[in-house]
Parts: C-alpha cells; sequence; structure tokens
C-alpha cells in the first residue's frame, strides 16, 4: 500500500522548498510553477520503488524546467521531453546520490514488465529519439543500437547537458537529425514504359494492362480527392515516423499505474482562512454594558396596560438574589480550590527553577582565595543563576452550545476556579465563548460575498457570517471590575439551565456548536494574545461537552454557463492543507476527528502552546465519549475510570482532554448535614466532601502540571 502522505513529504524533501505537493486522481503529473503545486496522480498500481521513481522525476521537472515555451514553433514536444528527462534525471541522481538507487531498480522493474512494449522488436527500425529515450531510461538493462559517428555525438551532448537551453539545443539537433533519415529513407521509384521492341502480341497486353492502369489510376484519383494528395499522404507517413513512440509510452503508462481514474472522486486540499477578528470577536466592554443594561431594565419597576382587567398594573421588580446569592457562597468555598492551585502552580515553578539553575564565573578574583594561588587554580568569584521563569498566559474558549444546558453550572464553576487562579498568581487571561446566536441587526444579513469576516478564496474553510466569540472575561480589568463581571455572568450561566424571574438578553441565549471555527480563529488570537501581554508562554483551555461538524469550503460551481461561488462539502479522502508549515491531515471518517486535525494543527503552527480540553459529561454519555478516543475500551478499564471518575485522554489532538462524571464535581465542599444527624450520615457526608475534594485535586493536579 502506497503512503500519499510520507511520499508527499518525499516529494517536499527532495524539493528543498515549502512546496504544495497534491495527490489527485489525474491522469498525468502537473507543476504549476507560479503557485508551486506539484499535483502528482496517485499510482495506485506502482510499486513503491516504482513511486519513489516517479517522484524522483516529476520533482525533477519541478526543480529544473522552468516555464519557457519559446521554442515550441520549432521543435515537437517529445523530443524536448527525451533530452530534458535524461537532463532532470542526472541532476536529481547528482543532487541526492542514494536517489541513483531508486532510478536504477525502478527501471529495471518497468524493463522486467516491459514497461515500453519493445518485446520482440528490432530496436534499430526506430528513430534515434526512441533509441535516445530507451538508451537514458533502461539502457543498463538493454542493448540499445546507437551508431557511431552522428548518432553517437547526439547522444554524448545528451549526457553532457546541464541547462535547460541546452536540452533545448540538442533536443532541435535530435529532430533535424531524425528527419533527415527519414527524407533519406523515402525514394520515389519512377514508373517504366515498354514502347520499344513490343510485339503484337505485346502490343495487346500492353493495351490491356494499359486499360488497367487507367483503371486503377481513376481509382487512385478517387482516393485522393477524398483522402488528399499522394504528397500529403507521403508527408503524414514522415511526420508518424517522427513520432517518439517510447514518449507515448511512458507517459500511458504512467497513466496505467493510476487505477480506474474515471469511477474515482477527486482529492480536495481545503486551506485554514485568514479571519477578520474584529468583524468576530464582541469585546469585553460591550459585552457586559448589554448584559447590566439588561439587568437594569429587568429591575426597574414599570407599569403595563392589562386589557383583561382595563386598568394599569405596576410590575414587580426583578431581583437577583438567588444567583447572587449562590455566587458569592461559591466564591468563598472555592477558595480552598483555588489556594491548592496557587500552591501547586509556586512549587512546581519554584522546582523548575532550581532544576534550571547553574553556577558561573564572575571574572573578578576572589581574595580569600588569593593564598592558596600555589594549588588553586580556581581564584575567581562565583554566582548562582536562576534562569527568569517564563511569562505564562491563558486562553480559554467556552462551549456556548444548548447541549452545555445540563452541565454549564458545573462547567462555569470550574472556569471560575482557574480565573480566581490566573488573578491570585497575576498571569494574564482571556474568556471567550463561542456562539452563532449573537444578534447583529446591522450585519446578521449579510452574504458570503459581501462579507468582511474573511476573503472568499476557492478551496479556505467557509467561517459562517453569523459566527461570534463573546469576550465574556479578561485579566485587563481591575479586580472590582472583574468581580462584577464575574457576577454578571454568573446570573447569565444562572438563566440558561434553571427557571429564573428574569429574561436572557437577545442574542446571549445557548446555540450550535461552532468549535471548528472557534479552532480557526485561535491561529490570530494566539499571537494577538502573546504581543498584547507580552507572554511566552500560553496555554489554550478549551471547556466543551461535546464535538462540531466538518466545516464547509468556497468553491466555484457552474450554474448554466454561469461560474460562481458556492458551497463544497468535504469527505473521507479530502486533505487539510497549510501551505505556511507544508503539513496535509487526512479527512477520516469519524466526524469528531474533525476538530482534531485543526487542533494537530494549531499544534504544529505553535508547537510552544499546550491545548487543554475540559470535557464535563454526565453517566449517560460519558463511556460514549470515551469510547470514541479509547475503541477497545474493556470494561475493566471503564470501571477503573468510574473508580477514579475522571479519564485524561492525550490522543484526541488535545495535549490532554480531561473528561469528568459531572455528578461527582459538586464544588460545594462544605461539610453540610441536617442537626441531630445521625453519626452514618456524618460520615456518609464527610466522605462524600474528601471524595468530591480529591477528584477536583487530582485534575487541577495534573493541569497544573501541564500549564507550569
Amino acid at each position: 500500500m502506497i503512503n500519499y502522505e510520507i511520499k508527499s513529504q518525499l516529494a517536499k524533501l527532495l524539493a528543498t522548498e515549502n512546496m504544495v505537493v497534491e495527490n489527485r486522481n489525474v491522469q498525468t503529473a502537473q507543476f504549476d510553477v507560479e503557485k508551486r503545486i506539484l499535483t502528482l496522480p496517485m499510482w495506485k498500481r506502482a510499486s513503491n520503488v516504482v513511486y519513489d521513481m516517479l517522484v524522483g522525476h516529476e520533482v525533477g521537472h519541478a526543480l529544473f524546467t522552468p516555464n519557457e515555451w519559446g521554442w515550441e514553433d520549432r521543435i515537437p514536444k517529445q523530443f524536448v521531453n527525451v533530452t530534458e528527462d535524461a537532463r532532470i534525471e542526472k541532476l536529481m541522481k547528482r543532487r541526492y546520490p542514494g536517489l541513483s538507487k531508486s532510478f536504477y531498480k525502478g527501471y529495471q522493474e518497468l524493463a522486467e514488465n516491459d514497461f515500453f512494449e519493445i518485446e520482440g522488436r528490432d530496436l534499430s527500425d526506430m528513430n534515434l529519439a526512441d533509441r535516445a529515450n530507451l538508451y537514458f531510461k533502461i539502457g543498463n538493462f538493454i542493448k540499445v543500437p546507437i551508431a557511431s559517428g552522428k548518432e553517437q555525438e547526439i547522444i554524448d551532448m545528451m549526457s553532457e547537458t546541464e541547462t535547460f537551453a541546452d536540452a533545448v539545443t540538442v533536443a532541435e539537433i535530435l529532430f533535424k537529425y531524425c528527419k533527415e533519415q527519414i527524407d533519406e529513407e523515402s525514394v520515389d521509384f519512377p514508373v517504366s514504359s515498354n514502347n520499344e521492341g513490343e510485339t503484337s502480341g505485346e502490343s495487346s497486353s500492353s493495351n490491356k494492362e494499359s486499360d488497367e492502369r487507367t483503371e486503377d489510376n481513376s481509382e487512385q484519383e478517387s482516393s485522393n480527392v477524398e483522402g488528399g494528395s499522394s504528397e500529403d499522404i507521403k508527408s503524414q507517413s514522415k511526420e508518424s515516423k517522427l513520432e517518439v513512440e517510447t514518449d507515448d509510452t511512458f507517459e500511458s503508462g504512467s497513466q496505467e499505474f493510476n487505477g480506474n481514474v474515471e469511477n474515482t472522486r477527486n482529492v480536495n486540499y481545503i486551506q485554514i482562512p485568514k479571519v477578520n477578528l474584529e468583524e468576530i470577536v464582541i469585546g469585553n466592554k460591550r459585552v457586559h454594558e448589554e448584559l447590566e443594561n439588561k439587568w437594569i431594565d429587568a429591575s426597574t419597576p414599570r407599569k403595563y396596560w392589562d386589557a383583561y382587567k382595563q386598568m394599569h398594573k405596576e410590575t414587580k421588580p426583578v431581583t437577583f438574589d438567588i444567583p447572587d446569592t449562590e455566587y458569592t457562597s461559591f466564591k468563598k468555598t472555592a477558595q480552598r480550590e483555588v489556594n491548592y492551585l496557587v500552591k501547586e502552580f509556586e512549587s512546581k515553578k519554584s522546582a523548575d527553577s532550581y532544576s534550571r539553575s547553574f553556577v558561573s564565573k564572575t571574572g573578578t578574583l576572589d581574595c580569600t582565595k588569593l593564598h592558596t594561588y600555589k594549588y588553586n587554580e580556581d581564584l575567581f568569584k562565583k554566582v548562582n543563576i536562576i534562569p527568569d521563569g517564563k511569562n505564562h498566559g491563558l486562553i480559554f474558549i467556552l462551549d456556548w452550545s444548548g447541549s452545555m444546558g445540563n452541565c454549564l453550572m458545573d462547567t462555569i464553576k470550574q472556569l471560575y476556579n482557574l480565573v480566581w487562579f490566573c488573578d491570585k498568581v497575576n498571569i494574564p487571561f482571556d474568556v471567550y465563548a463561542f456562539t452563532n446566536n449573537y444578534y447583529d441587526e446591522i450585519k446578521q444579513f449579510h452574504k458570503f460575498d459581501e462579507t468582511t469576516i474573511q476573503e472568499v478564496i476557492e478551496y479556505e474553510f467557509i467561517v459562517s457570517q453569523d459566527f461570534k466569540l463573546l469576550h465574556f472575561l479578561t485579566s485587563g480589568v481591575n479586580r472590582k471590575e472583574l468581580d462584577r463581571q464575574l457576577k454578571s455572568f454568573f446570573r447569565l450561566c444562572v438563566a440558561q439551565c434553571r427557571w429564573v424571574d428574569y429574561t436572557i438578553p437577545n442574542g446571549y441565549g445557548l446555540s450550535g456548536t461552532p468549535l471548528n471555527e472557534s479552532l480557526i480563529c485561535l491561529h490570530q488570537i494566539i499571537p494577538q494574545f502573546k504581543q498584547k501581554y507580552k507572554v511566552q508562554k500560553v496555554n489554550t483551555v478549551i471547556l466543551t461537552d461535546g464535538e462540531a461538524n466538518v466545516l464547509s469550503y468556497f468553491k466555484e460551481n457552474n450554474y448554466f454557463d454561469d461560474t460562481r461561488m458556492g458551497m463544497g462539502r468535504m469527505y473521507a479522502g479530502d486533505y487539510v492543507r497549510n501551505r505556511k508549515t507544508g503539513h496535509t491531515y487526512k479527512v477520516e471518517h469519524e466526524y469528531h476527528k474533525f476538530s482534531e486535525i485543526l487542533l494537530k494543527d494549531l499544534k504544529q503552527v505553535f508547537p510552544d502552546v499546550n491545548f487543554i480540553g475540559i470535557r464535563i459529561a454526565d453517566s449517560g454519555e460519558f463511556k460514549g465519549f470515551v469510547r470514541k478516543y479509547i475503541p477497545d475500551l474493556t470494561e475493566e478499564q471503564y470501571k477503573k475510570i468510574r473508580k477514579d471518575k475522571f479519564v485524561s485522554i492525550m490522543n484526541s489532538g488535545y495535549t490532554s482532554y480531561f473528561g469528568m462524571f459531572s455528578k461527582f464535581l459538586q464544588n460545594d465542599t462544605e461539610l453540610d448535614v441536617e442537626e441531630g444527624a445521625s453519626k452514618s450520615k456524618i460520615r456518609s457526608a464527610f466522605t462524600k466532601t474528601l471524595s468530591n475534594k480529591s477528584l477536583n485535586r487530582k485534575v487541577l493536579s495534573q493541569f497544573i502540571d501541564i500549564v507550569s
């Protein structure tokens, strides 16, 4: 089996540039000189050694064959192909000596399989172009007759070509030589007339033959009228002899390796787009102004007209006692977890600094050692150097989809723990929530061809116009303002999953799951975050309850001879391509693996960034979540996971993907028992409290190991 991704990397390495290599279901290899895209056929029937040889051949054209066509009017393309193939293969072997073995074995296999269809043929009957092509490709395995003199001189010239201009010059000489040889072989035989010494019998016979010739001539004239003159026929015969059969055979034979191209879907390579974050991110100040205006509006009493009773009534003002009281209580109890995080972070950071410390000479004499100069060469002062720790930063992406309703409060409490931790140790952070439900009355009706979110480029992913990132929290405000924003955000979260007497502001309700669009935006959010806060180490935490669907991409479609930009759909076998890194990622059948591809791509672009996933699920869906990433999960393994109450998955695209049972994440760790409770109830409540603390601390400890 051919691993096309590995072969693409081989081609890229041989080309010594970050060129784009595409494996498509095409008949022949192609190279776009301007876009630097090498398209290789999917040679399904070629062996690995032949595939390597063909890749080396095509990369040779990409490296050494320029986009020049000024010779086309005087030299047939086939003759240039012959001389240029010999030149580029020589140059490839010279640049990569190890590739000589691939060319040797590849052509050996082709010769043994009679790839050029020469078995049983007299090679001396072929023109010199064909024989030269065979000589330079499979001359090590068959005897190719080359006459001394002019023919050997041309072969030697082909061996010595270094530039494309040399190859064109030799091709022209080769073409003229083959043409001269054909002209010499074309001899016109005159028709003799035997008028002298004819007898009467001969005369009658001659008359009979004359009649037959007249009849033949009339048929010949008729044939000439329909098929052209005899001169045209001679010319066509010459042209057919001037064709390079072996070049045609090489092209058509390479196509034979392709398999059934006609009935196979073409492979698409889709790229990550550059988006306009100003149109996507709803700023922190704007978000909280809108929320605060809603809370003020809801708590302001007003009169309304009761048509049933025909009278004015005053509305009862809304209070936020329930969410605000819960927030205050949670903030108090969460401090223990936050302090634990701070202690773990500081100890890990100190240990790391100590391990990286070293002793250095200052260059200043240590006067206390001068008296030891006779037996001690080290008389200089020393200093213990501890390298400065890296500045840390955290970016949080929160899932704001409708399915989060069941676990939103548990997720938010985990998020708040981490936000308070960042605030306490002065780590800059930003918290975004992805949504496609934000109401923007000005821009919500824009179409793709008018969009300012991204430039419309074919074969780039579509980031929908309704996708937004709500910037809920940031370290860019003072603590008093941060606490106000946390309380306001808490009110909004409570309203999403419980009945309250105030309504959710327009545009802030739970929505779909544009997770993949958020991952695309991280390509620009991360560099901006680094620049804004001057941090060296960034950790990105994504809190979600599920996966998202595969993105569509822009594609030109024909509608009644009118070409328009429309949508294309990705299928298994397509590739996600990053032209900056040169990496391609094959799309699998499982839809959830698409997010894995985007995460892998992010890790290639930002190797110094950790991507941490936090997934909180109830018992009903937790097992299904684990099986997606551990398909051969046994009952014994699952029992252990249930006992631990969480799982850390390392093969999901994330640096670590933490999965936790929602029912074990009650953050109210206070011991709460009824007055007069029995000893057994007190023991049970105490055990439950310790269990909750233990779970949270195990997860948080692993989290700190990654981010510190």
